[in-house]
């Protein structure tokens, strides 16, 4: 290297820490809470990344070496769950490194549909969430879907080729109801969801069990005949008036937001003043006509500001699961002999690969939100 270059090498470099240095200081003088390196996972006032596994070794141990330290677990059987079934599923997990912090739970489908066995099955609901209470399970999710209408589901190419998970509700929209599951207006449902909740909220406050309902994805106008409950923002906030309490509370999802044209931010900043923000599903989209039309993309090209969710998550100090989900389907995915798993398979969705992109984009975002909070 001649004279001058290495001159100018070290100009630039001591330029680069000169500029380090200002921003530094400029996050300490605007008094930035956090410093580098940033707090792990757990910290009070930082949400918990997470990532759905069953008690699988070799799994965990990628996801804690990807920085995941929670998960969403599953394998607690049908309910009702026993405080001794979720002990040894927690402690299995712990024993790989990883703190369960949700499951989901199933079981209601005549909950939902108004079927005969609803009352047997709230009942189970409330022992499950006593058994989850005794045994340190701080969250439950689940779904109220009379049908989900996963039949508009199909592949888009995206960048390089990479598989999108798009809908359209129009190639669905005259497909008739399931005998199974006959039709159901939006107002039977929430006459069933104000049941199910005046039964099963109070024991999840005595036993200190967030509920966290999933917003209708996709939210189509109507779903094999029936109208859905929470498709849209005004039902979101309907359903949670029917019982106000922290417990009675949602999976904030900004790519659903979006899917219905609402601001996502603004819908964060509604459910985030309630207290009713239980976990978090963190994905983009591209939406076409809101409802209807619309493709789940990677994390860093939709309409979503992925950044603005990041920074009010973390102003929000909220703490519990955020869930970088619905990877896409890349090719290195494709090479892999049962790479591409899960509930998008084939149209569009992807596997491990696909999630470690997901897992690290947030991670990224999350730590840029810290630092400059």
């Amino acid at each position: 290297m001649s004279s001058t270059s290495s001159k100018i090498s070290r100009r630039n470099a001591a330029a680069t820490v000169a500029a380090a240095a200002a921003f530094a200081q400029q996050g300490r003088a605007a008094g930035s809470k956090f410093k580098w390196p940033v707090p792990e996972d757990g910290t009070p006032g930082i949400p918990k990344m997470c990532a759905i596994s069953l008690v699988d070794a070799a799994h965990l141990r990628e996801l804690k070496q990807l920085g995941i330290n929670h998960v969403i677990g599953g394998g607690a059987g049908p309910i009702p769950w026993t405080e001794d079934k979720l002990r040894s599923l927690i402690a299995a997990y712990k024993s790989h490194g990883q703190t369960l912090i949700n499951i989901m739970i199933g079981g209601i489908e005549d909950v939902i549909r108004g079927g005969p066995k609803r009352d047997e099955q709230i009942e189970q609901v409330i022992q499950s969430i006593r058994a989850a209470g005794k045994a340190g399970l701080p969250v439950i999710g689940y779904n109220f879907y009379a049908h989900r209408i996963v039949e508009g589901y199909y592949e888009e190419l995206g960048r390089g080729g990479a598989g999108m998970t798009a809908f359209q509700h129009s190639r669905v929209k005259d497909l008739p109801a399931l005998e199974k599951e006959g039709v159901h207006t939006r107002e039977q449902q929430f006459q069933r969801a104000a049941y199910f909740l005046k039964a099963v909220i109070p024991e999840a406050e005595k036993a200190n069990v967030r509920l966290a309902l999933h917003p209708n994805d996709p939210p189509a106008p109507l779903s094999r005949k029936s109208e859905q409950i929470m498709a849209t923002f005004a039902n979101w906030k309907r359903y949670l008036d029917l019982v106000k309490s922290p417990y009675n509370g949602m999976t904030y999802d900004c790519g659903v937001s979006r899917e219905l044209g609402e601001d996502p931010l603004e819908v964060l900043k509604y459910l985030g003043a309630r207290d009713c923000i239980n976990h978090i599903h963190y994905r983009n989209v591209t939406v076409r006509k809101p409802y209807e039309d619309y493709a789940e993309v990677f994390l860093d090209n939709g309409q979503v500001d992925m950044f603005a969710i990041m920074k009010e998550i973390v102003r929000q100090k909220y703490n519990r699961g955020l869930y970088a989900e619905h990877p896409r389907a890349i090719d290195l995915d494709r090479r892999t002999p049962n790479g591409i798993t899960g509930q998008y398979q084939n149209v569009g969705g992807g596997g491990f690969a696909g999630e470690i992109f997901n897992i690290g984009y947030a991670r990224a975002m999350l730590q840029a939100a810290l630092l400059s909070a």
